[in-house]
């Protein structure tokens, strides 16, 4: 298994989380209980499937050494997703940037964003 994931986010749910420096998930993922990401391979597939056509969002990739309440569960055909069950804290994200993903599915990674807290003047 991985030692990295990938969360495809909304720039509303990063900001949030870079305040508050923990985050529950999106509405789905609290509606499913958990936090949904994805390994490098699984990426693109979540990418089409669920981001088409969207300009508005951030991929945040995920150190998944130590990280409190993740679980392995099969989704899609039996492959492995990572999942949290709880808050994902901000000191668990090695990087984030941009994102956008064409209608048809092709993701644009954009350029890097600041990961630590938001601060303010």
């Amino acid at each position: 298994m991985s030692d990295i994931a990938f969360k495809i986010l909304s720039v509303e749910d990063w900001a949030a989380w870079r305040a508050r420096g923990a985050w529950g998930g999106s509405a789905v993922d609290r509606a499913d209980g958990f936090i949904h990401m994805s390994t490098p391979d699984q990426l693109g597939e979540t990418a089409r499937r669920h981001y088409a056509g969207r300009d508005d969002l951030v991929l945040a990739e995920v150190a998944l050494a130590d990280l409190p309440g993740l679980v392995w569960e099969p989704s899609r055909g039996g492959a492995l997703f990572p999942h949290v069950y709880g808050d994902l804290d901000l000191a668990h994200v090695r990087a984030a940037r941009a994102l956008a993903v064409t209608a048809d599915g092709a993701m644009q990674p954009g350029e890097a964003l600041a990961v630590g807290p938001e601060t303010t003047a």
